[in-house]
């Protein structure tokens, strides 16, 4: 597998949830997004979401087994408080990029501050969707250099 996309606790909500914060394209839409830009590029994508922590441990640890080259992680709030998910990505040494749909930064206290951002190689904050496609052109035009 070349890229895997994560998506954490609640984000499968997407399209109900709160969409004057997170907009009204579900998660099968964004994964189908994703999914077929990667493929356009001869990538493999496979997507993932769960709203249980050792789950998502889980599936980076497998990841690692099956040669996986990059990830594309929403964590969701799992950012704010995950040190499992942290020490997971430290682990398998998978390089990866944290997004998020709206800008934590414009948000709550809480949510400014993330275990992973300083693992990631970028983060993407409030690009609503359009964040995951953009992490996915970063991925694409990475992986095809090398």
């Amino acid at each position: 597998m070349d890229v895997l996309v994560i998506n954490g606790p609640n984000l499968n909500t997407l399209g109900t949830r709160e969409p004057e914060v997170y907009g009204t394209t579900t998660l099968a839409d964004i994964e189908a997004g994703v999914v077929a830009q990667g493929s356009a590029a001869g990538l493999t994508v496979i997507t993932f979401q769960s709203n249980h922590e050792g789950e998502i441990v889980d599936r980076l640890h497998a990841a690692r087994d099956e040669g996986t080259r990059f990830v594309i992680i929403n964590p969701g709030a799992f950012t704010h408080t995950s040190v499992a998910i942290r020490d997971a990505f430290a682990a398998v040494a998978i390089p990866f990029c944290e997004v998020h749909i709206s800008n934590v930064h414009a948000r709550e206290e809480f949510r400014k501050h993330s275990y992973l951002s300083d693992l990631a190689v970028g983060v993407l904050t409030g690009f609503g969707a359009r964040g995951y496609a953009m992490a996915m052109d970063y991925v694409i035009d990475r992986l095809s250099k090398e």
